[in-house]
């Protein structure tokens, strides 16, 4: 190898699917690496195809296109240019025709240099790769220019035995690249995992991650380097695609060291969390090709927070807003809701609900006389609601942006074809009690990259009125269900626990209460599994990662912790 190895991590935005436009964010990558004489750039899992491809692997037309694209890549390098490591999409040969590899391709002179497989399958939580994805051999190291390099693809870093293979047949660099979405855990779980790989085969170690939204997840960049004395050299940003140019040199002993550059500054736990729902609603917007977003501006917070994540995301002229208020509207709201259009900078509608509230009441007047109303008559507020914003989407062609929380998509206290409707849902995987913090920190903090406006968002009374879904006189959401302290409390030891009525009692909470949430966790699935994507960013969120049975006849008692 040169004196000086020149290494590119290239943290792009892939898409899934969008072959052509993934080459062409690989090419540009490598044009600017070339202006700086790298020697080779590294890209992220799977990157020619984008992560997860999911089923799209099962199609033989979709493995054609990945492999011929990444054998147009490598005419690419027979310029003179720097080598590439890219993720494909592989089949197999010889012994193994008929399988498909998650693979890690090196491309330099011209041609494909070496291939290597991934080994561990992740097969839990959002991960399904042992399903479309056949584990390949332990893989021996790949030679770049002189240099022996440890490729490991993402899962693989996760279990000391792939990382002890490769220094055994004399690697002296671990190169992992990664598709590895974000939760509010996993950058001190993949650093955690990194340093023990270093600590154990003394070798530095290289960790490139894709930046993007996909479907429900989420990708936060924030690659990094550790050298062999598992010192942090290098730390990218997290939440923007971004190439950065590490320089290797060897050491006296013949050790590879990375010199040390100025490390992005961490960001705190809501502005993470921010930036995770801010990209992901972004992304799904643009990759699904819709024009904008339309929601429902009640005056609560949970509606302004989305609001305000929407605008940030894509800038205020594709948010359009619309109060619809009903009888028991207050005036409060009314005028938060346009307190909050007006500090965003949105267009805002007024929609008047009370006709649809007479035309059911007349339509149903026969077959509802002698009974008196109840929360049936709330549901069809909620979704004369719903009709009218995906009225307004069908005619304009703007998304419905859904504005539930995972405290009301947990207890059922949302309406199905009413406030659920849409097509995605910001706050899916955000508790009420984050909904408040988040309301706070984005009113004095400006996130980097919104398109937002740098003071409030939000008017105070927002956040400090107690919430209520304003569906009968003096209605109030703790009428229905515990403080939220409580019951966010006693919903992540039932749900990212996965603990018992009985433990989550002992933890301090009243059993009958512990009970009655449980309940309503349960007999809310069939609401959950018609609700529209959102951002995951706990370890444990609706949809990929929660799996339970909507007809389900196990009954947590609280008899045994």
């Amino acid at each position: 190898m040169p004196a000086t190895f020149i290494i590119a991590l290239a943290q792009i935005d892939p898409t899934v699917g969008d072959i052509a436009g993934n080459v062409a964010l690989i090419r540009a990558a490598r044009a600017e690496a070339a202006k700086a004489k790298a020697d080779l750039v590294v890209f992220p899992e799977l990157s020619v195809v984008g992560y997860p491809p999911e089923d799209l692997v099962y199609r033989p037309a979709f493995l054609d296109a990945a492999e011929a694209a990444v054998n147009d890549l490598a005419k690419d390098t027979a310029d003179g240019g720097p080598a590439l490591i890219v993720g494909a999409p592989w089949r197999g040969e010889g012994k193994d025709l008929g399988k498909t590899f998650n693979a890690g391709i090196v491309l330099d002179g011209g041609a494909i240099s070496a291939i290597r497989f991934k080994h561990h399958l992740p097969n839990y939580g959002v991960f399904d790769e042992a399903r479309i994805f056949d584990s390949g051999p332990a893989p021996g190291p790949v030679v770049v220019r002189g240099l022996r390099i440890g490729l490991m693809v993402c899962e693989d870093m996760w279990f000391e035995d792939i990382a002890e293979t490769l220094v055994e047949s004399g690697a002296e660099i671990l190169i992992v690249p990664n598709g590895s979405p974000f939760d509010v855990e996993k950058p001190d779980v993949r650093l955690n995992h990194a340093v023990a790989r270093v600590t154990e085969t003394l070798l530095p170690l290289i960790y490139v991650n894709q930046v993007c939204g996909q479907d429900d997840l989420v990708f936060d960049g924030a690659s990094f380097v550790l050298n062999a004395d598992r010192a942090l050299a290098v730390q990218m940003p997290s939440w923007r695609s971004a190439l950065t140019l590490t320089a290797w040199t060897r050491a006296g002993d013949d050790t590879l060291v990375c010199q040390k550059q100025e490390l992005a500054a961490p960001l705190s736990k809501m502005e993470s969390v921010y930036q995770a729902l801010m990209l992901g609603l972004g992304d799904y917007v643009r990759k699904n090709k819709f024009p904008g977003v339309v929601l429902g501006l009640s005056g609560g917070i949970d509606s302004a927070l989305s609001a305000a994540i929407a605008v940030d995301a894509l800038g205020p002229d594709k948010v359009h807003c619309v109060m619809m208020p009903s009888p028991y509207t207050s005036q409060e709201s009314l005028n938060d809701a346009a307190a909050v259009a007006k500090y965003l900078g949105v267009r805002l509608d007024t929609i008047s609900i009370g006709p649809a509230m007479s035309a059911y009441d007349a339509m149903l007047k026969d077959l509802f006389a002698g009974s008196n109303a109840d929360i049936t008559e709330e549901n069809l507020q909620s979704r004369a609601r719903g009709m009218a914003l995906m009225a307004l989407s069908n005619k304009f062609g703007k998304m419905v942006l859904s504005t539930g929380n995972k405290s009301e998509m947990s207890t059922g206290y949302a309406t199905l074809y009413g406030d659920m409707c849409g097509g995605y849902a910001v706050l899916k995987d955000v508790y009420k009690t984050t909904v408040f913090a988040l309301s706070k920190w984005r009113n004095a903090h400006k996130p980097v990259g919104a398109l937002g406006p740098a003071g409030p968002v939000m008017p105070e009374n927002v956040i400090t009125k107690p919430p209520t879904a304003e569906l009968k006189p003096n209605q109030k959401d703790q009428d229905t269900l515990p403080p939220y302290d409580a019951l966010d409390a006693i919903l992540h030891g039932l749900i990212e626990d996965a603990a018992g009525v009985a433990a989550v009692a002992a933890r301090g909470f009243d059993l009958a209460t512990v009970k009655r949430v449980y309940k309503m966790l349960k007999t809310a699935e069939y609401k959950r599994r018609q609700a529209p994507p959102g951002v995951k960013i706990t370890h444990l969120a609706f949809g990929r990662d929660y799996r339970y049975p909507i007809t389900n006849g196990f009954q947590d008692d609280g008899a045994a912790k």
